[in-house]
């Protein structure tokens, strides 16, 4: 299938009215590019390894729309036939009377084709088994070398969602769980994603693992790895919420239950997310981090302090940053 892209250079302030009045023209799904900052509350809504590095917003916005195209090169917009110069026509009057009381910017028209890209499935050539220390994490589609047979062997398929596992601060955590977990941890992982750290909490002995996170997706991508690693579902349960800020979600979790809770996510999600989730812990308990840039490290150490946690070790890889603490009291 092939699709014919109409892409339109404007302004970040006139994006929502463009959007808007395409629609009409049997334009929807717009893919939008520009530099935007994010909010902080969108910032809290990545429970993420890392925070995409943005340039400085330039004011200018870049709107795609797709349209696909039939066998006989006619297009189809919102369900009805049309070509190419009937869209570009109507597009490019729309823009000319959106100019005679907002601010466009450029307001000009590329046109080009795109065949139709399984992309769900074509970032898959891009992941290929790794080591982290001892553990061999293999995907799905791969196999396992007669050599690496005798190897604690972890299967994920992370999805286009979640992460592998080969960034920094994930391994960070990784080692700090295999000092910690032992038969009797009950652990808690905050922003699970595709669970690589509650599922090898498991594999290194812990008894039951608890995983929140914000997308949805998590749920099932948990089960599956839970079914590649013969993690039986009782020992995984899994929540979707935001644990920070829902009362309800912090009740079904259970205050002071946990041996461990460990949060691979960002900084700025850590400091609001350390007063919250302390509750979460046993008296005694053990509390990871990461997903902490360098330059970051203080501001989340003074916020487990001022939690009322003990740090007990800081750990570092490239520049990212690990910080184990304890609940004492």
């Amino acid at each position: 299938m092939k699709w014919v892209k109409f892409r339109i250079k404007t302004t970040t302030e006139a994006e929502d009215i463009i959007i808007s009045s395409l629609y009409d023209l049997g334009l929807e799904g717009a893919q939008i590019e520009d530099r935007i900052p994010l909010t902080a509350w969108e910032k809290e809504q990545m429970f993420v390894d890392i925070l995409p590095d943005t340039p400085e917003d330039d004011g200018i916005a870049y709107l795609s729309f797709f349209v696909e195209e039939a066998p006989d090169g006619s297009l189809l917009a919102g369900g009805v036939a049309t070509d190419r110069e009937t869209i570009l026509h109507k597009v490019q009057e729309e823009l000319d009377n959106l100019r005679t009381f907002l601010d466009i910017g450029e307001g000009s028209i590329a046109v080009e084709e795109t065949e139709d890209i399984d992309w769900i499935n074509n970032w898959k050539q891009y992941f290929h088994q790794f080591y982290i220390d001892d553990i061999l994490v293999i995907p799905s589609w791969e196999d396992i070398k007669p050599e690496d047979n005798d190897k604690m062997v972890l299967h994920i398929d992370p999805g286009t969602a979640f992460g592998t596992g080969m960034h920094e601060t994930t391994q960070l955590c990784i080692r700090q769980l295999r000092k910690y977990v032992n038969e009797d941890t009950v652990l808690l992982d905050v922003g699970t994603g595709s669970g690589i750290l509650a599922i090898l909490s498991l594999m290194f002995g812990a008894k039951r693992a608890v995983g929140t996170d914000l997308d949805p997706c998590a749920e099932e991508a948990v089960q599956e790895n839970c079914k590649s690693n013969d993690i039986s579902p009782d020992r995984f349960d899994m929540l979707i919420g935001n644990i920070i800020t829902d009362k309800s979600v912090q009740e079904t979790v259970g205050f002071g239950c946990y041996d461990i809770v460990v949060a691979n996510i960002l900084a700025d999600v850590l400091v609001p997310l350390t007063p919250v989730i302390v509750n979460q812990l046993k008296v005694g308990g053990i509390y990871i981090t990461s997903g902490i840039i360098d330059d970051k490290e203080e501001t989340v150490v003074e916020a487990v302090k001022a939690a009322g946690l003990e740090i007990l070790e800081v750990t570092h890889q490239g520049e990212w940053v690990s910080v184990t603490a304890k609940r004492t009291r």
